[in-house]
């Protein structure tokens, strides 16, 4: 399978032996006739063999190693996603919209497949799972022969690979907008211009697990399409669910129409104004859900989304009744867990609230984690109790 060779320095060949699929272009110290999207040998700085890997000509990642080992078989691509899929069976079993192949945590990198019903979602983030577009989507053909496959590829990181950004549907038929069952909670779906694609799916679990402890007066922020307010509903007097954008907006509005949840208000306004304007008027509210998108989508962003993650959880705690849940979330890798919680002490110090923390989560498990590897963490959620 594998084309051609690259050296990486020691330096490469240490982060690997760490356990890091990721080799830099700054520790690729020789790459003899590696095309762009190939699969290439990986060896040491003494020439021994490090495994296999996808090579890019373009992106800083220029190896994402796929096997330790020194050759791999035929069926390898059909191998990882059958064995992807069928792992789902254990931890989204009954899920009607999930991630079945989450890159690097299947031992696939840059590849993601969504499922939405009988509808998939594709992306190759990478040369290498780009060059094997059309075979990808034969194995998952053979596999669940899905009504219909799009290609999200629309990501800036396919920019960074010398990629084009795109969407459009590579099999079989995608209508506009579907609808999918989340936990007993119909939801709205827009595949080609939804939020990621489609869905936050990764908080599929963080969805249920609100509910648990959700109750009265219910304030979610940053709401997308009403996921964690059409959720906690039922244990709510009243939900209103805030979002800046128009569109999260009205799409909330349907799919509350759609559960029956009268009690779901959507409203348009920037969270930061509103929890702010609350504050100062003195609101009380028995449960907040905070999910914020990225503050932080770089290194540099980082003390801004610190600033911008405080400042959002101390208004909430401010108007947060005493005995009430604060559902806070962070989805910046680059603001890991042990910075956020720091974050959310702070705001909790300035605050004058006491809190407790009732339960710490993670992206859902079809989303998985690899030790080592912190950049597939990246989703942390908070369940806090305000004592006073």
């Amino acid at each position: 399978m594998a084309e051609a060779t690259a050296t990486v320095s020691r330096k490469g060949e240490a982060r690997l032996r760490r356990g890091h699929p990721w080799i830099f272009r700054s520790d690729i110290t020789r790459a003899d006739d590696a095309g762009p999207g190939s699969v290439v040998r990986v060896l040491s700085s003494q020439n021994r063999p490090l495994g296999l890997a996808f090579f890019s000509n373009r992106s800083e990642i220029t190896l994402r190693m796929i096997s330790r080992g020194e050759s791999l078989p035929a069926s390898f691509l059909h191998d990882r996603v059958a064995a992807a899929i069928q792992w789902r069976e254990t931890v989204a079993a009954g899920a009607s919209a999930c991630r079945l192949v989450h890159g690097e945590g299947d031992g696939l990198p840059s590849l993601v497949v969504d499922r939405y019903g009988d509808h998939l979602v594709v992306q190759t983030l990478s040369q290498g799972t780009d060059r094997l577009k059309e075979e990808i989507i034969s194995v998952l053909q053979e596999l669940l022969h899905p009504a219909g496959i799009l290609e999200r590829n629309d990501p800036r990181v396919r920019s960074l690979e010398g990629l084009d950004r795109k969407v459009g549907v590579l099999a079989g038929d995608v209508p506009e907008t579907l609808e999918v069952v989340e936990n007993g909670v119909r939801l709205e779906v827009d595949l080609r211009k939804g939020q990621k694609t489609g869905l936050f799916l990764d908080q599929r679990e963080n969805h249920a697990a609100a509910r648990a402890y959700a109750r009265g007066r219910i304030l979610d922020g940053f709401t997308y399409n009403g996921g964690f307010a059409l959720h906690v509903a039922p244990q709510a007097t009243e939900v209103l669910a805030v979002d800046v954008s128009a569109e999260a907006v009205e799409r909330t509005r349907r799919n509350a129409a759609r559960n029956g949840a009268t009690n779901v208000t959507a409203a348009e306004a920037n969270v930061f104004d509103l929890l702010h304007e609350m504050q100062q008027r003195g609101e009380r509210f028995d449960t907040v859900i905070l999910d914020p998108p990225a503050f932080a989508k770089s290194k540099d962003a980082v003390e801004k989304a610190w600033r911008g993650y405080k400042e959002i959880n101390l208004r909430a705690l401010q108007i947060l009744e005493p005995g009430g849940c604060l559902v806070t979330c962070s989805c910046s890798y680059h603001v890991d867990e042990a910075a956020f919680e720091e974050i959310v002490w702070s705001a909790a110090v300035d605050a004058g609230a006491t809190v407790t923390v009732v339960e710490k989560r993670r992206q859902a498990r079809d989303h998985p984690i690899v030790l080592g590897v912190p950049e597939t963490y990246y989703l942390k959620c908070l369940v806090l109790r305000k004592l006073a």
